[in-house]
């Protein structure tokens, strides 16, 4: 095979980023090498880029980007066991290392690129039929929103959901809404094109926020009771107050989408007498991707319209500009190496 590959690289510390040619990676002891068939765009990778996310645990001032990995393992390293060459996977988006969670393509060099290396405990096994585009996706614009929604906000079934943001992470919130039982689910965002998405996804209602009648429309929604649980996946100020403001007696708030900035609760003992409670939450566990994986397999989900365009590797920088842009409202844009 070649000595060298094509891979995305990003300089954390000038912002530079460009695609280029660097050294195939060998895999050390417990690492395998994949080959990669698809790596997701994510809005978090437009964040390294721009430099709103530094990456923790970096050595060097070099990255190459991508968290959002599917492919097929091309070279295991010694002492790993039980995957050979040839077999399809998705790869889990990090790692924990002496009590420290690394990141793909953050912490350690991701997948865009043609080949990656990464320990053999974050491969999940694909079936043969499973689409490597669908599958990429997975450890992150699909478990982060999962993670939230079983995990941290623990929605059953018949809870009234707030969605806030029906991007890349929330219209996967809503459709994995709407498999977990709750309802009504109640799509907000400012778009026309998002809220009609919302609605193909699985929302029952879908709200203008900036609408003069938004509180008695989300309250007619909700028979007067208000929200059990609404969904930050936007990360902004605005949004934080009016899914406070909407949730119901013991309603809670998941934070998904980042903003670093504070919160502020306006009535604090109103907020304590109604025992509302506001829950952070961060990506996803390791089980969680598995689980998605099954549920597909089984037919429980499917994620072709997810898939909204995909392009060549050599074009990443192009991608990461459609995405700031959100030219077209892409879902998830995809590189192919």
């Amino acid at each position: 095979m070649n000595e060298t590959m094509l891979a995305g690289r990003l300089n954390v510390s000038t912002g530079s980023f460009d695609v280029r040619e660097v050294p195939v990676p060998v895999p050390g002891p417990g690492f395998v090498r994949v080959k990669v068939q698809a790596a997701g765009v994510c809005l978090s990778d437009v964040h390294l880029i721009e430099g709103l996310l530094k990456p923790m645990h970096l050595r060097g001032d070099e990255v190459t980007l991508g968290h959002e990995v599917s492919g097929s393992v091309d070279l295991p390293g010694d002492g790993v066991e039980g995957w050979t060459p040839g077999d399809r996977v998705v790869l889990q988006a990090g790692y924990e290392y002496k009590g420290v969670t690394l990141t793909m393509g953050v912490d350690y060099d991701g997948g865009w690129a043609e080949y990656v290396v990464v320990p053999a405990g974050v491969l999940v096994r694909l079936s043969e039929h499973f689409s490597y585009e669908q599958a990429a996706i997975i450890p992150d614009a699909v478990s982060t929103p999962w993670a939230s929604i079983v995990s941290t906000g623990q929605v059953r079934a018949a809870e009234a959901v707030g969605v806030w943001g029906v991007g890349g992470l929330g219209a996967h919130g809503v459709q994995l809404l709407r498999l977990v039982g709750a309802a009504p689910i109640i799509a907000v965002d400012p778009l026309p094109e998002a809220r009609e998405r919302a609605l193909a996804f699985g929302a029952d209602v879908a709200l203008d926020p900036r609408a003069d009648d938004f509180a008695a429309a989300l309250a007619a929604a909700t028979s007067g009771r208000g929200l059990d649980v609404a969904f930050d996946f936007a990360g902004v100020d605005a949004v934080r107050a009016q899914a406070l403001a909407g949730l119901g007696l013991r309603g809670r708030l998941v934070l998904v989408g980042l903003s670093g900035n504070p919160i502020t609760v306006s009535d604090s003992t109103a907020f304590s007498y109604t025992r509302k409670q506001v829950r952070g939450h961060y990506g996803s566990e390791a089980h969680h991707v598995p689980e998605l994986v099954a549920l597909t397999e089984l037919g429980r989900l499917d994620f072709a319209r997810s898939i909204s365009d995909t392009l060549p590797l050599r074009d990443a920088a192009a991608a990461v500009e459609r995405l700031e842009r959100k030219e077209g409202n892409p879902i998830r844009l995809v590189l192919v190496p």
